[in-house]
């Protein structure tokens, strides 16, 4: 896998463990408006949710340790990652808010009270989420290396900003493994 598809994936797997954490927290735990499977009873319920719960701790662990693999390697490319993690964390929100609550059933927001207006919160800023996390991925260099580009990007024959090292010379061919590449 590609260091750019890498770098989404992370950010994606940990924004959806941030809006898994944040809606079992205070919609299951603090606020008990809902489980994660409410259509047959509390036990059903609390084991949906410690199983959703599970999931989003596997893939909080897997974010970061394919964080920590980028930064080692020198892949890591921020504006990107942060993209992923809005964007992951939105779709997951989007996906709740429109395939389980009103596709599936599986559970709603809230019960007893009028749910329209929780939908739509639930779903705008899901959308915001989303839309500013692909913002950032669209306005975001692939590779850690692309973000030097443009100004300080050389032409063949021409040495680099960044290249001021040992091998540098003023020449690009001076370099080793630059000869005819």
């Amino acid at each position: 896998m590609k260091a750019a598809t890498r770098t989404v994936v992370s950010g994606a797997l940990l924004g959806l463990g941030i809006a898994t954490f944040v809606d079992e927290t205070i919609f299951h735990q603090l606020l008990h408006w809902h489980h994660f499977y409410d259509r047959a009873g509390s036990t059903a319920g609390l084991v949906s949710d410690g199983v959703l719960h599970g999931i989003s701790w596997f893939a909080t662990v897997a974010a970061l340790f394919m964080l920590a693999d980028l930064r080692r390697r020198g892949e890591f490319v921020a504006r990107r990652w942060w993209g992923a993690v809005l964007a992951g964390a939105g779709a997951f929100q989007l996906y709740d808010g429109t395939v389980q609550h009103k596709l599936f059933r599986l559970h709603q927001i809230r019960y007893d009270v009028e749910i329209a207006p929780y939908d739509w919160v639930w779903n705008i800023v899901a959308i915001m989420l989303l839309a500013a996390g692909l913002a950032m991925l669209l306005r975001s260099p692939r590779n850690a290396g692309d973000r030097d580009a443009g100004p300080r990007e050389a032409g063949p024959g021409q040495s680099r900003a960044g290249d001021a090292g040992p091998w540098a010379t003023g020449s690009r061919r001076s370099r080793a493994g630059d000869a005819g590449v």
